[in-house]
């Protein structure tokens, strides 16, 4: 239900910007009771963090690994700006959404259900939030990086890996997947570098040294990747690497 309500919303944004819709305001108003001034805290601060959301989310799932490697893709085929920015970005989304959904379902069935339900609470619910987001970047941290933040933070090894706080595994993590992105990319050059080199060498040879070698080779790297399957490879990849 809250989904289908949060869909309906996102639908309605545009509507309501163009609508003569009247000021809100946010006020902790006048109160003598402590508890009521530290709830409304709590709700001012729960909505700074759900405008910071969608980075923390970005930075905390499988999206930086895929976007990378689909500009690394652009940038090797050296097609400019096709597929659009717009393009990749939506196609890392949804498979972010498809790698994540795991994450996501054992989250709805240990903590954000039985929140709604009372079963458990705030904190409690948070705890069970966060462990299947843990285990995630923990499988795909590697433990070089983890360690450096360890150090840097001054703070003994934990025993358990599950014990690693999270100001300290989400940085471990960052630049893992950016690492992994790399390695990926690079190897996604090589083969265009290759063909590169060789209409480059071919048109020397043949004394056409004033005809740009990209234009014979773009369509030669663009008929390669389309022969190959080259999206099917790469995103076929790209799912196996979070195994």
């Amino acid at each position: 239900m809250f989904r289908w309500l949060a869909l309906l919303l996102l639908l309605m944004l545009p509507q309501l910007a163009a609508a003569d819709v009247p000021t809100l305001s946010i006020s902790l108003g006048e109160s003598e009771d402590p508890d009521a001034w530290f709830t409304g805290l709590k709700i001012l601060a729960g909505l700074t963090v759900l405008a910071l959301a969608p980075s923390i989310l970005v930075m905390m799932t499988s999206f930086t690994r895929i976007l990378i490697v689909f500009a690394f893709l652009r940038q090797a085929l050296g097609t400019q700006q096709s597929p659009p920015t717009q393009i990749l970005v939506g196609l890392s989304l949804f498979m972010t959404i498809f790698i994540m959904m795991p994450v996501w379902d054992k989250i709805d069935a240990e903590a954000l259900t039985p929140y709604l339900n009372e079963e458990l609470k705030q904190e409690a619910a948070l705890d069970k939030a966060i462990a299947p987001l843990r285990d995630f970047m923990l499988r795909q941290t590697r433990e070089d990086d983890l360690i450096l933040f360890i150090n840097a933070a001054n703070m003994e090894k934990p025993a358990l890996a599950t014990d690693t706080p999270m100001h300290v595994l989400i940085p471990s993590f960052v630049i893992s997947e950016l690492r992994t992105a790399f390695e990926i990319g690079f190897l996604i050059y090589i083969p265009f570098v290759v063909l590169d080199l060789v209409v480059a060498s071919v048109l020397m040879s043949m004394g056409m040294m004033m005809l740009p070698p990209v234009m014979i080779s773009l369509p030669l790297k663009i008929i390669l990747f389309v022969l190959v399957d080259g999206w099917h490879l790469i995103t076929a990849s790209l799912l196996q690497s979070f195994h």
